[in-house]
């Protein structure tokens, strides 16, 4: 018996799922995304924390937090991928937009209607834009006007310049207009604005610099650095236990007694190592943001930030624990 899993979830996500699943160009339904969002989630918050009892023999509540922020990244992972090919869709689109609108002017200039040469206009290299400018013209033929054609094409990707473009065309068949000019004009407008955003983004490059410079290097130092400092404070620790068993008479007021820190080196490492990827995953959005004004960029940049600032993490500490090595006495 198979599991209607859009049945397990309110009418609104669904139709919201859709939307998303449309819009990143995912040849899916709800119900196939909904199987393996909660069959993946399920079998991550079960098996893993057996997995980690099973090998690690830690507390089994800490390894069922495990399992539930495992499941939580993993969720989060299928919806970032999605807005990620919704934004993929739409700067494709944006980018192809002024040359195909400036094919279907040159067609509609030799004499061909709005429609077909729509159609003539639709190159292989415009990929899957191409494909739906054939499924709008199949639209056509099943008696669809053209108005409500485009108007579901708009709806087919998350780009204010691909609705704004559509509207004006069907605005200028409803009221008339040279469509020509039309076209060449927004063509012309959006490689204007192409080149002032390159121009902004010239401009944000030092901010960019500054903020991977600071996660991918000044982080992963800082926290190496502190590592090590860790490791020579506890060998000094244990130096000092080892010549007083009862440890350091009180100082001064009497309930001040220095003591070794309680947290182990082991604890900081994992404490730094996590700190470190975090850092460098959310810089990777930050430089994406400010770059490019989109968030989803970040995740091509993640991946090397995240290697590029554990690299940067180990090599500090290997440095700074032979320069204090002979001081430390390890």
């Amino acid at each position: 018996m198979k599991i209607a899993f859009d049945k397990l979830v309110s009418r609104s996500v669904v139709n919201f799922l859709t939307r998303e699943l449309k819009l990143s160009g995912v040849r899916m339904d709800a119900d196939t995304f909904l199987m393996i969002a909660i069959i993946g989630g399920f079998a991550l918050f079960v098996s893993l924390p057996f997995i980690i009892n099973l090998g690690l023999k830690i507390d089994p509540i800490i390894s069922a937090l495990v399992g539930i922020v495992a499941t939580i990244v993993y969720e989060a992972v299928i919806y970032v991928f999605l807005e990620f090919k919704i934004d993929q869709r739409k700067n494709f689109v944006e980018n192809i937009l002024p040359d195909y609108l400036q094919l279907t002017a040159a067609n509609i200039r030799s004499g061909i209607a709005l429609d077909k040469a729509m159609a003539l206009a639709a190159r292989p290299e415009f990929t899957y834009f191409s494909e739906d400018i054939k499924e709008l013209t199949k639209k056509l033929y099943a008696g669809v006007t053209l108005q409500n054609a485009l108007t579901e094409l708009s709806r087919s990707y998350r780009s204010p310049q691909l609705q704004h473009t559509i509207r004006m065309i069907t605005e200028s068949i409803m009221y008339g207009g040279g469509m020509t000019d039309l076209l060449n004009q927004i063509a012309k407008d959006m490689r204007n604005q192409r080149v002032v955003e390159k121009e902004v983004a010239g401009q944000l490059f030092m901010y960019t610099l500054f903020i991977g410079f600071a996660t991918v290097i000044g982080a992963p130092v800082l926290y190496g650095l502190t590592a090590e400092m860790i490791t020579v404070t506890d060998s000094v620790w244990a130096g000092i236990l080892q010549q007083n068993p009862g440890g350091l008479p009180t100082v001064g007021i009497s309930f001040l007694k220095p003591s070794p820190p309680q947290i182990t080196i082991a604890m900081y490492h994992n404490f730094a190592l996590a700190s470190v990827l975090i850092i460098t995953g959310f810089g990777a959005f930050i430089v994406s943001v400010v770059s490019s004004g989109t968030m989803f960029k970040g995740l091509k940049y993640m991946p090397v930030f995240m290697v590029a600032g554990v690299i940067v993490f180990y090599v500090t500490s290997i440095v700074i624990g032979g320069l204090f090595g002979s001081i430390s006495g390890i």
